[in-house]
């Protein structure tokens, strides 16, 4: 019997490399077809189809996701389209549209991704965002406080004060057999204050079931050994805030969806009220292109 694999965004084929190799050590029977987009990686995946998988039972076709027709659906789909907040580079809309590819009984890898929150001081990082704001000025007449000050970035948190443990914020299921999909999210978690500081912005992690009980994570309290493929985000605040040891931090957070873009939206409310940063996505967003 064999089994159908279909690699979603291979990129440069380390995935392939990983689904090749373990059909060998699991004596197991396998097609795979290699799904991709970029031009550039394309050129890479076909030498390494006519070099090292000539005699392998391996399929390359230069097309995206959403429009790619397969000869047939499989049984196993991988992909490797989770960013540093999980939800952040669209995994959910990609593998959403995929899973047609996929048999009613089929697995997805990976099957779920849960994103954590979590409160924290960093003098450092709100230094740097108020950086990138004034020399984006210097560049960009048309930059604004908003455009830096309410983007989410991609950081190696070093220089933290964590104020609070991570919480889960927003889980996403593949595949989703929901009638109606909805990624859109928003969840309010409450964080107590145990020592007096200054709340200067948000850190985003990410924990994902591939199969089964197999997982990575980027979140602190059950980060996968030797994974340092993703760092974390920071969602910065405006405004540095005195918190006090006692007060609870209220966060509001959103993933908001359109037809042509995503993005994250976030404010408090305890212990005092912000504005709802990057508000329409005006300042941070995806475009689902």
């Amino acid at each position: 019997m064999q089994t159908v694999i279909m690699v979603l965004g291979a990129g440069r084929g380390p995935l392939v490399r990983s689904a090749l190799n373990a059909a060998e050590n699991t004596k197991r029977r396998i097609r795979v077809y290699i799904i991709e987009k970029n031009p550039n990686a394309i050129r890479t995946l076909s030498a390494m189809v006519d070099e090292l998988w000539s005699t392998k039972d391996v399929h390359l076709f230069s097309k995206d996701m959403r429009e790619f027709s397969p000869p047939e659906q499989a049984d196993i789909l991988v992909s490797e389209l989770l960013g540093s907040f999980g939800d952040n580079e669209l995994s959910p809309e990609c593998l959403d549209c995929a899973q047609r590819l996929l048999k009613t009984d089929g697995i997805s890898i990976p099957c779920k991704s849960i994103s954590y929150i979590n409160p924290i001081m960093s003098s450092k990082l709100y230094n740097a965002v108020r950086q990138v704001r004034s020399e984006s000025f210097a560049r960009d007449k048309q930059a604004t406080y908003l455009t830096h000050a309410e983007s989410g970035y991609v950081v190696l948190l070093k220089s933290i004060y964590n104020i609070g443990v991570p919480q889960s914020l927003f889980e996403f299921v593949h595949p989703n057999r929901d009638p109606i999909i909805d990624n859109s999210r928003y969840k309010i978690l409450n964080f107590p204050v145990e020592a007096d500081c200054i709340l200067t912005g948000i850190a985003g992690y990410f924990e994902s079931t591939l199969y089964s009980d197999i997982k990575i994570s980027i979140n602190p309290s059950t980060h996968t050994h030797g994974l340092v493929s993703w760092f974390p985000m920071y969602f910065p605040f405006t405004e540095p805030l005195e918190v006090i040891k006692g007060q609870i931090i209220k966060i509001h957070f959103w993933r908001c969806v359109s037809k042509k873009k995503v993005w994250y939206e976030w404010c408090l409310t305890s212990p005092s009220t912000t504005h709802i940063h990057n508000l329409g996505g005006r300042s941070c967003h995806i475009y689902c292109t």
